[in-house]
């Protein structure tokens, strides 16, 4: 017997979908732009129109690389959201806690210090001279300490150690900076020699490699902070003499020492500044420092080269030294990041010409570096 149907009003029979610019709408989609018609436009109940769909169901209508590409950006503002949110944690208790930084008579090391000791840390300031310590006391709160260090000693070193751990006590020490470093004497590789590279690997690295291992068990007992100043150079050897091979040894020592120091929950964090207004790079002293690398470079050498490409390495070395920026808090911030924050950098870079040249430069192929660095690079009087 056949059923009758159902008295008064049939709903409207569900109309196909039919795809509009090459795009079907999925179910839930077209839910949702039935509800938004409904009350915006009743005659079109039951129809789908996407020109009376809102901005929020826009995206229904998208192809699916517009969609992948959608939620690639979405991804990536989360992303930097999230990193946003981790670099502001900082770590608590600072006021208790003992940073010693090497290198405080003048440049990086001097201002760190300070800024540290506005932040209410306990300073532990090492210096080479007894004038550069007297300065930093006056400039500074009683909280910041000084002591005479230099690092090419090794009995030095020692004295300076025992004096940390009778300043640290139980605590232990949560931050060392290794910032001294000198930059001369640099040149052509030729023109030097051995005392010339030995001298500057001596504060660089090894007095660098000495003072961490004389402190470590300090850090390790707080679990703290390892902060070594490296370079760009240290990325891309651009000059002569020991201050690139010295910061490459910087890099590969704090590499190692980090992956041997994540079970004692120690963080070992490298700064590679660009190239910033500091004694290091003092006009004066690189002008006087040339000349006297020239006068004393044997015959043969100097005949090879010629005077003229003395004269034009000289002049582009000074236009080098000019480019250097005096902001030195775009480093000093990076530092004082390393040791406060709760998840802090690997590595940071300092200054524009690092990020924006410097770096990028490094990842280039051999061949495209060679040929950006030699570009202006003057040709010798027997050169080919």
């Amino acid at each position: 017997m056949r059923s009758l149907p159902p008295a008064g009003p049939q709903p409207p029979a569900q109309t196909p979908c039919t795809p509009r610019g090459g795009v079907c709408p999925s179910p839930i989609a077209r839910l949702f732009l039935s509800d938004f018609q409904s009350a915006s436009s009743p005659e079109q109940s039951g129809s789908w129109n996407p020109r009376h769909a809102g901005p929020l169901l826009a995206a229904a209508r998208l192809s699916p690389p517009a969609r992948m590409w959608l939620y690639l950006a979405a991804l990536l503002g989360l992303y930097f959201l999230r990193r946003w949110y981790r670099e502001r944690q900082s770590v608590e208790g600072l006021p208790e806690k003992y940073v010693l930084i090497t290198g405080c008579d003048s440049g990086f090391g001097n201002l760190l210090a300070k800024q540290l000791d506005v932040r209410g840390l306990r300073v532990l300031a090492a210096c080479l001279t007894q004038q550069g310590a007297e300065q930093l006391r006056k400039a500074t709160s009683e909280r910041l300490q000084t002591v005479i260090l230099d690092v090419t000693r090794t009995d030095s070193i020692a004295a300076a150690t025992a004096w940390v751990k009778e300043q640290v006590g139980d605590k232990g020490l949560w931050g060392l900076v290794n910032n001294a470093g000198i930059g001369i004497p640099t040149a052509p590789n030729e023109w030097l020699t051995k005392d010339d590279f030995v001298k500057v690997l001596n504060v660089n690295l090894i007095g660098l490699i000495e003072v961490t291992l004389s402190v470590l068990p300090l850090v390790k007992r707080a679990r703290g902070r390892v902060i070594n100043v490296a370079s760009t150079m240290g990325r891309l050897a651009m000059i002569g003499g020991g201050y690139c091979l010295a910061k490459y040894g910087v890099e590969a020592f704090s590499d190692s020492l980090r992956r041997e120091l994540l079970p004692f929950g120690v963080k070992v964090c490298i700064i590679e500044p660009g190239a910033f207004g500091t004694q290091i790079l003092n006009t004066q002293i690189m002008k006087d420092m040339l000349q006297e690398v020239w006068g004393r470079v044997p015959a043969e050498i100097k005949e090879s080269y010629g005077q003229r490409y003395f004269d034009t390495y000289y002049e582009q070395f000074l236009q080098l030294l000019s480019t250097a920026s005096p902001n030195l808090f775009l480093v000093t911030d990076c530092m004082e990041h390393a040791l406060t924050a709760r998840h802090p950098h690997t590595r940071y870079s300092g200054g524009w010409d690092a990020k924006l040249y410097y770096l990028p430069l490094s990842y280039l192929p051999a061949w495209c570096q060679d040929f950006l660095l030699t570009l202006r690079q003057p040709k010798p009087a027997q050169g080919i």
